[in-house]
């Protein structure tokens, strides 16, 4: 139990240092992201007006059956990316949540880049 609570631990040091340097703006907002061992959450969040501009999930209706795996999680990027194509906005500022990019969280950011969307 001592090797999930330090690993949670580093996870959110990483997060915090990360986060001292990105933020979300009305023109560039944060894209946020956030993985548990059965979901993966995508926020679009402007900083400056503490909103949530959009965001998608495997928890949705539409995206229910979706398994939280690298497949997927592309597919989910891509929502976001439409989503965010709707709204006009081309350019995010990506916060991995002091998760490694790799896996889901690499998968949801080329989906988005798929779209259109510029990190």
């Amino acid at each position: 139990m001592k090797r999930v609570s330090e690993k949670r631990r580093k996870r959110l040091k990483r997060k915090i240092h990360i986060r001292k340097r990105i933020s979300g703006t009305p023109e560039r907002p944060r894209m946020s992201v956030f993985r548990s061992n059965n979901h993966m959450y995508v926020q679009i969040i402007d900083d400056t007006t503490g909103k949530t501009l959009a965001s998608a999930s495997n928890t949705e209706v539409d995206t229910k059956a979706l398994r939280n795996n690298v497949e997927n999680a592309a597919k989910i990027g891509e929502l976001i990316g439409t989503r965010l194509n709707d709204m006009k906005i081309k350019e995010v500022v990506f916060d991995r949540n002091g998760y490694l990019f790799h896996g889901i969280v690499k998968s949801i950011a080329d989906g988005a880049r798929k779209t259109g969307i510029k990190f």
